[in-house]
């Protein structure tokens, strides 16, 4: 049985602690763009990790480390958390190709429309200029700051967040089956997210319609998030993964031009099409190659 008051209180916190920091940037009209929102941002990620310090080990008294699966143990489940999102930001980024009115854009097009209007024509040019003089594509140098990036800064700051969704609600919800769990992580993760969506924060072109899409993203990509957790046992697994989607995100502005944040990119259309083919592939794969039929249990029952 699902233990509904503790779940209910670490939503309350996760959701109520971090919405104050989403209104405090709204209240104090800080821009999303500054480094000043980034900060709140990232402490908006903790707020997460923090509901489930202060409902798991202060109010229950119950243990954290073996129950939410922080573990350190390195596995090749690992690998697979470091690299699936950059497979799936080129895939996304193929099929966004396929799509109305957008072109694949090597020269960098589509990052320059981006700034016409955040940066000055002057400074447009020497940005231009930069790109021009360096000894390869800047994807390659974006490849591997990024790689970097996930197993480090990023995936300490994704800790914040993934302690909750796939160590805290991942562990309570175990006896969901495997689509159940996934369903009701992604729509809360997603909609979590709702009021720096809402300010521009990663729809800035359409922060309305970006809440809906950030949840149809968020409930895609639980699936595989779920499914590499559970594998790799472990849910620092889950922050390098997170720590790699946030590292790889923009890849497709730096490869295509035209279209919209609602079309192109892993959390557009283009996005839940390259998504949801990968998660028949991952069905395909759980029961028919590695015949473990994982997505078909329980969560309790896929970790033993």
């Amino acid at each position: 049985m699902m233990n509904i008051r503790k779940i209910s209180l670490f939503l309350l916190f996760a959701f109520a602690l971090s919405w104050a920091i989403g209104g405090a940037i709204y209240l104090l009209d800080i821009d999303m763009k500054s480094a000043t929102a980034m900060v709140m941002v990232i402490g908006y990620m903790f707020m997460p990790a923090l509901s489930v310090l202060l409902v798991q080990k202060f109010i229950f008294r119950e243990q954290m480390l073996q129950p939410l699966r922080i573990s350190f143990k390195l596995n090749w489940f690992f690998l697979w958390a470091l690299l699936s999102p950059l497979i799936l930001v080129f895939l996304a980024t193929v099929v966004g190709f396929i799509l109305p009115g957008v072109i694949y854009s090597p020269d960098m097009s589509g990052i320059m429309e981006m700034f016409k209007d955040k940066m000055t024509p002057e400074d447009l040019v020497k940005m231009q200029q930069s790109i021009d003089k360096l000894p390869i594509h800047p994807i390659w140098i974006s490849i591997m700051q990024g790689l970097i990036a996930a197993v480090s800064i990023n995936a300490l700051a994704a800790f914040g967040e993934e302690l909750g969704w796939r160590g805290f609600l991942l562990n309570e919800f175990k006896n969901l089956s495997f689509f159940r769990a996934s369903l009701a992580i992604g729509i809360i993760w997603g909609l979590w997210h709702a009021p720096i969506i809402l300010m521009g924060h990663n729809y800035s072109q359409h922060p309305q319609w970006g809440v809906l899409f950030m949840t149809i993203f968020c409930t895609l990509f639980t699936f595989i998030f779920n499914y590499v957790t559970i594998k790799a046992k472990s849910v620092i697994a889950a922050c390098v993964m997170h720590g790699s989607l946030n590292a790889f995100w923009g890849i497709t502005f730096m490869l295509s031009s035209g279209g919209n944040d609602l079309i192109i990119g892993i959390a557009g259309i283009a996005g839940f099409i390259s998504l949801t083919l990968t998660i028949v592939l991952l069905f395909i794969y759980d029961k028919w190659i590695s015949r473990e039929g994982l997505m078909a249990k329980t969560i309790g029952e896929s970790y033993t």
